[in-house]
């Protein structure tokens, strides 16, 4: 039976993660106020980063999709695990053995992930420890007439599959290792003769995800009896996504969030002549195109600073693939977080071939020379007709103005237009004239779109259940004065303890708040006074409140607060605290005014007495608490 841990070991495991580390691996985060992280959320597209991470609370939240939770939902999440299945996973990270209770064990999912991995990470050992064999001298050539010494190879971790029907099976069979297991990793495959290796008699680079693990292979055939494909990618598996996997990232993560800059490159080789000639930004594909999880993987490492921008440069080889290859990223370049460019070596050459060739300065050089994609685009355009004609400039402009139109930037239109001016030999208000042109086209075509997708909800309407339960906790409209002053002042509550002591909590939780959902919260609060400021304390509000309002509380516990230092933080709650404190007293003070003109002083001469002496005491405190 799968799952069944015992509850104080996965509460041990939380305690020994900082959430913060295993975000990173893919997230690319940054200080964002005291005790806050920030990057851009893995759960949606955006441009600005509303992802916070709180890692002394053990917890995320992003402010533009509402996602949230704690590290055991965010790997569930990205890694798409069952709950028991992220608490291995990350018990395995910090080397924790669980207990499970009587009857239960490790899920079957998360054991044959494990496996999965063992078993890549025994046939990348076993395919290194090949590399010197006579069996591989072909790979060592291969290698050699590239530019890459032995010490290259052990830096890639290069292998080879040796020439042999079974050799690696019957290497992990005797290592323990299924067939079942095997097969899934992809690693053999069962066919009319038994079970075989899947590479032979080919160089091997394992590919590695964020983390560094072994996630599948890439093999690249050496001999001419081999009728496979050049190169030999592994199938998709339970860890092996090929649309989601870039060779290198492992070794190129923490430079491109340093950095903010990718090279894309096109192949295993050119990753490596880019690392080894100090472009360390350097990735490439896995046997597919380079895609929209591609871009999404990527843009998570990336910053949208504006004044900083971030930069994805693409190589690509001259030839037709290429070409079409490169439109395609061009085509694309709207969903980076970043300038996009285009670097293309002398005589057409990739990475590799220009460093075997000219040394790693000349692929710096390269790279250093990369253009802007959009005027790679426009000289692709126009590079297909005749220019020494008025018709084929004219034709030529006409091609090229929507790729000026698709600018989002509108800035850079008018000094785009006229470079192509210069380029075609044309009046610039000539080809301005040809760009609004595109441009009105392809605002009425993004009109056209909207009518037909409003034509298409109109006529399959959402359906409604009208038996269904009003929502409980009515929207919170932040805009109001009054709703977000309730909000920032549950957020000091949560967040800055330091602000104020226990029975100032008790006051403000039980002087009654407007929003039913903030009501809720305050008398979660309330309840978990005595745990304020300790690591308890967010926990066991999460459990005294209802699970429909856990996303309002993620909200308040992971909202950024308006200060970069622990002292700025004391001084906002502080302000807070005091301007709610104070509004409080101004409340109560009223109320006894109102009290004591009810009564008649002679009749009731002791409760006259009372209130003015409550009123006395309020004053007092009114004064203490820095009021005039």
């Amino acid at each position: 039976m799968a799952g069944r841990i015992r509850a104080r070991d996965i509460e041990e495991v939380k305690s020994r993660i900082n959430i913060a580390d295993v975000v990173s691996d893919y997230v690319a985060l940054k200080p964002a106020g005291v005790g806050s992280l920030k990057g851009l959320c893995p759960f949606h597209d955006e441009k600005s980063p509303s992802f916070t991470v709180k890692p002394n609370d053990g917890f995320y939240k992003c402010f533009g999709c509402g996602e949230g939770g704690d590290v055991y939902k965010f790997v569930q999440q990205l890694d798409h695990l069952s709950f028991y299945e992220a608490v291995e996973k990350l018990a395995a990270r910090v080397s924790f053995t669980l207990t499970y209770e009587e009857g239960g064990g490790p899920s079957p999912d998360h054991g044959l992930r494990n496996r999965i991995l063992e078993a890549n990470n025994a046939a990348a050992t076993f395919y290194q420890s090949q590399i010197m064999s006579d069996g591989a001298e072909a790979g060592r050539e291969f290698l050699k007439g590239r530019g890459f010494d032995k010490a290259a190879a052990d830096h890639f971790s290069i292998g080879f599959a040796p020439k042999a029907w079974a050799e690696l099976y019957n290497h992990l069979k005797a290592n323990g290792f299924t067939d079942e297991e095997l097969i899934a990793a992809a690693l053999v495959t069962k066919g009319d003769k038994g079970i075989y290796d899947k590479f032979r008699g080919r160089l091997i680079w394992p590919i590695k995800d964020s983390t560094g693990q072994v996630i599948g292979f890439g093999a690249r055939k050496l001999f001419d009896d081999d009728s496979g494909p050049k190169y030999l990618n592994s199938s998709d598996t339970l860890v092996y996504h090929k649309s989601q996997v870039l060779y290198g990232i492992d070794l190129a993560k923490k430079d491109i969030s340093k950095k903010q800059q990718v090279v894309v490159v096109e192949g295993y080789t050119d990753v490596m002549a880019c690392h080894l000639a100090g472009i360390t930004t350097a990735v490439a594909t896995c046997g597919t195109a380079f895609g929209d999880d591609h871009i999404r993987t990527l843009n998570r490492m990336l910053s949208s600073e504006i004044d900083s921008p971030a930069e994805v440069i693409f190589t690509f080889d001259p030839d037709a693939a290429g070409q079409k290859a490169a439109m395609r990223a061009y085509n694309d370049t709207n969903k980076f977080n970043a300038q996009t460019f285009v670097a293309v070596g002398p005589d057409g050459l990739d990475p590799c071939d220009l460093r075997s060739q000219k040394g790693d300065e000349a692929v710096v050089a390269m790279i250093e020379n990369k253009k802007p994609i959009f005027e790679f685009a426009i000289k692709q355009k126009i590079s297909k007709f005749d220019l020494n004609s008025i018709e084929g400039r004219v034709a030529a402009a006409r091609a090229a103005a929507p790729v000026i139109a698709g600018i989002r930037d509108a800035a850079l239109r008018p000094a785009y237009t006229r470079e192509l001016a210069g380029w075609v030999s044309l009046e610039t208000n000539e080809v301005a004239a040809l760009v609004d042109v595109a441009l009105k086209a392809a605002r009425n075509e993004s009109v056209s779109t909207m009518r037909r997708d409003n034509i298409s909800a109109s006529e399959n309407p959402p359906q409604f259940d009208e038996e269904a339960e009003p929502q409980a906790y009515p929207t919170i409209n932040l805009n109001d004065p009054i709703m977000r002053f309730e909000r920032q002042l549950l957020e000091v509550l949560v967040q800055v303890p330091k602000a104020f002591d226990r029975a100032t909590a008790l006051r403000i939780c039980k002087s009654g708040f407007s929003a039913p959902a903030h009501i809720a919260v305050a008398t979660a609060i309330e309840a978990a006074v005595d745990h304020i400021g300790e690591h308890e304390f967010l926990p066991t509000l999460a459990m005294s409140i209802p699970a429909e309002l856990q996303p309002v509380l993620l909200e308040i516990a992971g909202q950024t607060l308006p200060a970069r230092t622990e002292e700025a933080l004391l001084v906002y709650g502080q302000g807070v605290i005091a301007r709610d404190v104070s509004a409080l007293l101004a409340r109560e003070k009223n109320e006894l005014l109102a009290a004591l003109r009810r009564i008649d002083p002679a009749v009731e001469v002791e409760a006259h007495r009372e209130i003015q002496q409550k009123l006395v005491e309020l004053e007092n405190e009114r004064r203490s608490a820095g009021g005039r």
